[in-house]
């Protein structure tokens, strides 16, 4: 896959607003091989083994995910423009999914320990 750099949202690493997701999160168009393009929503940007990565969820044309399908790219940021880049590594694609599977499980456990924006104080 190939990407265009479009992202239209704005956040701190890349000035955009890359964790924000839904409605009015921020999106990148990826142009696939095949000559398609696809939007996704932007989930996350995270590190993992010493690299920025992307986790992408692509969309349809109603904007919803129909199968939970992630995208994962290594992140940067040249001139201040944020640049995808396919993981073509294994070990390095394997780094980088854990570390999103790590993500995933800080957002569980965040639900779970934070209630109406107020921490519990103990699980039974």
């Amino acid at each position: 896959m190939s990407e265009n750099n479009s992202c239209n949202g704005n956040c701190e690493s890349c000035g955009s607003d890359c964790t924000a997701t839904g409605e009015n999160g921020a999106t990148v168009t990826l142009d696939l091989d095949d000559g398609s393009r696809v939007e996704c929503a932007v989930l996350t940007i995270y590190q993992a083994a010493g690299k920025e990565y992307i986790a992408l969820l692509p969309l349809n044309e109603n904007g919803e995910n129909e199968d939970g399908e992630v995208y994962l790219y290594r992140f940067s940021q040249t001139d201040g423009q944020p640049t995808l880049e396919n993981i073509e590594d294994d070990d390095e694609y394997e780094a980088a999914s854990d570390g999103f599977d790590q993500w995933l499980d800080d957002q569980e456990y965040d639900d779970l320990v934070y209630c109406d924006g107020e921490e519990e104080t103990q699980f039974q």
